[in-house]
């Protein structure tokens, strides 16, 4: 598309990050995880989900979900599995203690369990989606 042509807020229409979204992405932890020292492998697995989640997401407060955790975990401490499908929520802090130190928005990754990792997407999930999952 020709950029000249488009009207200035078509180019960047990059979404607020002050409004909840859920987005589905395949995070390589084997690649994030290389070279490092196989005692800390799974606790690094999960910071690097988390630090995935936070340049995804934007938000600085980001929780991760027991069924991840255990995911991560599920092989031991050494034997972490090379790829994860996750699920991002980005939701509304409704504490103002937590508002103060986080700002508005904090994030939820969850996982997600398809039969294949294969070909699969990073995706923007819509209400829509979200009602047919329900």
């Amino acid at each position: 598309p020709d950029l000249a042509a488009m009207p200035r807020d078509a180019k960047d229409s990059k979404p607020a990050l002050n409004e909840p979204r859920t987005i589905e992405a395949t995070v390589n932890l084997h690649k994030r995880l290389h070279g490092s020292t196989f005692k800390k492998k799974a606790p690094r697995g999960v910071r690097a989900l988390k630090a995935f989640a936070t340049a995804t997401m934007g938000t600085k407060y980001v929780r991760v979900a027991g069924d991840l955790n255990r995911f991560v975990w599920h092989k031991g401490v050494r034997n972490v599995p090379y790829r994860v499908r996750v699920r991002m929520e980005r939701k509304r802090i409704t504490e103002k203690k937590k508002q103060d130190k986080y700002g508005e928005m904090y994030t939820i990754v969850s996982l997600l369990e398809p039969e294949s990792l294969a070909g699969l997407k990073t995706t923007l999930v819509t209400e829509a989606d979200e009602a047919d999952l329900e």
